[in-house]
């Protein structure tokens, strides 16, 4: 039987992570910080805890990875459209030779995955929510797509 105290801490696990709005990787510290301080009081806030870990862990893995595709994409992109003379003589050049004749493929793919990425972070604060809604409600949540790091 999960007590109302687990079920709070535990939503209280889960809605930590929404920290990284405010300090940056608040969605690791206070998440590890909860869940070390109970998780050997109670198994389901063992179990919590860990779930919340694996898919930060999970997010900002696929973050990087989208940003290893989309930041060398866009600076591939504006540096093939300013020649260094351009740069050194500071003219106003560049808004004239950004086109759309001038986009590759490569554009469409770094668009895509800035696309991804806005997608990942709004999923991201949806499932914050759904688990914990579903832990307070003392049901064991997995969340999609996580990797599990900590088993």
């Amino acid at each position: 039987m999960i007590t109302p105290n687990e079920k709070s801490f535990s939503t209280l696990i889960h809605l930590s992570s929404l920290s990284q709005y405010f300090i940056p990787f608040g969605n690791f510290i206070f998440p590890i910080v909860l869940w070390s301080a109970k998780k050997k009081d109670s198994e389901f806030i063992d179990q919590q805890g860990k779930q919340v870990l694996n898919f930060q862990l999970s997010m900002f893995l696929y973050a990087l990875i989208l940003c290893l595709i989309a930041i060398p994409i866009l600076i591939y992109v504006v540096l093939k459209n300013v020649s260094l003379n351009d740069i050194i003589n500071e003219n106003e050049i560049f808004v004239d030779t950004m086109s759309v004749g001038n986009m590759t493929g490569f554009v469409i793919l770094g668009v895509v995955a800035a696309t991804i990425f806005g997608f990942l972070k709004l999923m991201e604060f949806i499932l914050i929510i759904y688990a914990s809604v579903n832990s307070s409600n003392g049901e064991n949540y997995k969340y999609p797509l996580t990797i599990p790091f900590f088993k």
